[in-house]
């Protein structure tokens, strides 16, 4: 268990359905994010940080021995958003925590960063990224990020090319990228009990039916999600009623991202 766990954008969706299951990770648990969280349990406390304030993210990473990053923008944004909360906030993390005593983090990356393989294509880590997005560069940019301190200085981290966390699966595409919380947390804590980690990408979803990520290479964590998009399968398709199995966001893994115009 750890001692001191920080969790960026701790407000946000994700922020919120895993907070619960954060007390038997962490002794104490510090929440960041510009949205003030004010529901706090005893092992809880809040801290307000704007991650392009390099100064502010040095003083927040003091002291913690565990990072789950979830800060920044979660949608296509025009790019000054995206530079800000996503790249220059991911680099003040990453060189806050080289600068501390290096604690490992679980940055929160996405799908989105290979959005453009298509679904009848199984890949792995290896793939070279091929974004659907200006968020989806950023998420590219992040986990080249963490490779670069994982293997100059040594700071271990866990990029999880988040699928679909929600509480149940909306339409077909996430029959096949969907997440449960419990799987993601069981996840972070064996990213952070594991001896060791390097820079390891591993794509973030459950044990559903159907998948187009190879997980192979990181098999070392001994992770085996627990829940399956499978018992949402028949009231999603009935739904969704029928697709055009030509339209490009039916063809590609990135789903409506890759049809969305230029945020500009």
């Amino acid at each position: 268990m750890l001692e001191n766990l920080l969790v960026t954008g701790a407000a946000g969706g994700i922020g919120k359905a895993l907070r619960p299951l954060l007390a038997d990770m962490a002794k104490s648990v510090v929440l960041s994010d510009i949205v003030e969280i004010d529901d706090l349990s005893a092992h809880e406390r809040f801290q307000a940080c704007e991650l392009s304030d390099g100064v502010a993210v040095r003083t927040l990473v003091e002291g913690v021995d565990g990072i789950i990053h979830l800060g920044g923008i979660s949608v296509e944004q025009p790019f000054e958003l995206i530079l800000n909360g996503n790249i220059i906030g991911a680099y003040n993390l990453f060189e806050a925590a080289r600068q501390a005593d290096r604690p490992r983090i679980i940055f929160a990356s996405s799908n989105h960063a290979i959005g453009f393989y298509r679904r009848d294509q199984n890949i792995d880590n290896t793939v070279v990224p091929r974004p659907d997005s200006l968020y989806g560069v950023s998420k590219a940019f992040g986990e080249s990020l963490a490779s670069l301190y994982a293997d100059k200085f040594g700071l271990e981290c866990l990029s999880v090319r988040i699928g679909s966390l929600f509480p149940e699966p909306i339409n077909p595409r996430m029959l096949a990228t969907w997440l449960a919380v419990e799987d993601f947390a069981d996840l972070c804590a064996r990213a952070f009990a594991a001896p060791r980690l390097g820079h390891t990408i591993i794509y973030g979803m459950s044990a559903n039916d159907e998948t187009w990520w190879d997980n192979t290479n990181a098999a070392f964590l001994g992770w085996h999600p627990k829940h399956s998009s499978a018992k949402w399968r028949v009231k999603v398709l009935a739904a969704a009623g029928r697709e055009d199995p030509d339209s490009r966001e039916v063809v590609f893994q990135g789903g409506g991202f890759v049809t969305l115009d230029h945020p500009g």
